[in-house]
């Protein structure tokens, strides 16, 4: 989920700052946590550090009554400064200024409140309110900001909004979202067939939102998404594949094809993507990298007889302490059952240098 769960705070980041998220492709080789700091690091130096302007505004908002503050938000202050100013009030008075402004004025200052204020203000608003906003926001397209507030959204709101957005707008919201950790009581509101209905959307270009959700899920859900997903016409789980290998997820994708029964399993590992020489060259280095040769074994064992070659020769091919590394964390995890088919398929030169590691030589011994 690393690198997905990067991209999605770069995205977040360059929101933040108006900017286009290419600006900041080198944060996508941080680790997501780095990111995530920043990003928050990022929030505190735009809104803590406001003009003393606002406090004075938002005062005076405190004088009149929440009809005319919210008159003034609209007509004098607009999105972006109204935003403002309610990340300065306290949340119930906000909450009563948002309740009196109309839902498009609203939707589009969204983007600009303090991500910080949105769970206080969130729970005093009206739930037809929060609807019709969340509505409003889907329709605009604005993924990042709903990510935002969905996680404090309450279930009765989930449940109403839901039904009204398209299974695209759930998979864009389900990656943004700031509290991945409600995803799955989320998937659980939603129900069998609906989340049948958002991976099977997730043809439409949209595989890496839908791996991110499934990787922040576990268990059941996991297995339950991954099914899904592996039942999908042969063409499109073959798209599935090779934007995996077009964009390097393979961390995203092999701890989801792990948890396949057996005849799924096989379905991915006949697809023609995995008859492709350059598709499989790059599967070994990620399986190196990230160290998840258990995940990947499995399916190694179910592919073609020429897949399995195209493999074995670059294992063979890696250098000395990344093959090293892969039969220590074989020894670790006692995989030598499945990594040996891998090494017969090598050629000598490869299998000789396999047999004089270290990590063999101490199983040997």
């Amino acid at each position: 989920m690393d690198k997905l769960s990067t991209r999605a705070e770069t995205e977040k980041i360059a929101r933040l700052l108006d900017r286009d998220p290419g600006e900041f492709a080198f944060l996508t080789e941080l680790p997501a946590d780095d990111v995530r700091r920043l990003r928050e690091q990022t929030v505190a130096a735009l809104f803590d550090n406001t003009p003393e302007m606002l406090d004075r505004i938002a005062r005076a908002t405190k004088l009149v009554p929440a009809g005319v503050a919210a008159a003034i938000s609209q007509k004098a202050l607009g999105p972006r400064l109204a935003a403002a100013v309610a990340g300065r009030l306290e949340p119930s008075r906000a909450a009563d200024i948002i309740d009196k402004l109309p839902v498009a004025f609203t939707a589009e200052s969204c983007a600009h409140l303090d991500p910080r204020r949105i769970a206080g203000i969130v729970a005093g608003l009206d739930e037809g309110l929060l609807v019709r906003v969340s509505v409003a926001l889907a329709e605009r397209g604005d993924h990042l900001t709903m990510g935002r507030f969905v996680g404090h959204l309450r279930d009765s709101v989930l449940e109403r909004v839901l039904p009204q957005v398209s299974d695209e707008v759930v998979l864009r919201t389900g990656y943004a979202m700031d509290a991945p950790e409600r995803l799955p009581h989320i998937i659980e509101l939603m129900g069998d067939d609906r989340l049948e209905k958002v991976v099977a959307s997730a043809a439409d270009g949209l595989w890496p939102q839908a791996l991110a959700i499934a990787s922040a899920v576990t268990g059941e859900q996991r297995t339950r998404i991954a099914t899904l997903a592996a039942r999908r016409q042969p063409a499109q789980l073959d798209s599935l594949v090779r934007t995996v290998a077009e964009q390097d997820l393979w961390e995203s994708l092999l701890p989801v094809v792990a948890v396949l029964s057996d005849e799924d399993r096989r379905a991915v590992a006949v697809l023609p993507a995995l008859r492709d020489p350059e598709v499989l060259a790059g599967v070994v280095p990620a399986v190196v990298a990230t160290a998840l040769w258990s995940e990947f074994l499995p399916l190694f064992d179910l592919l073609p007889e020429e897949s399995r070659k195209t493999v074995a020769d670059a294992a063979g091919g890696l250098p000395a302490a990344d093959l090293d590394a892969l039969a220590r964390e074989v020894d670790k995890r006692d995989l030598w059952e499945l990594v040996l088919p891998l090494v017969e398929l090598m050629d000598d030169g490869a299998k000789e240098r396999i047999f004089t590691l270290p990590a063999f030589q101490d199983r040997a011994g």
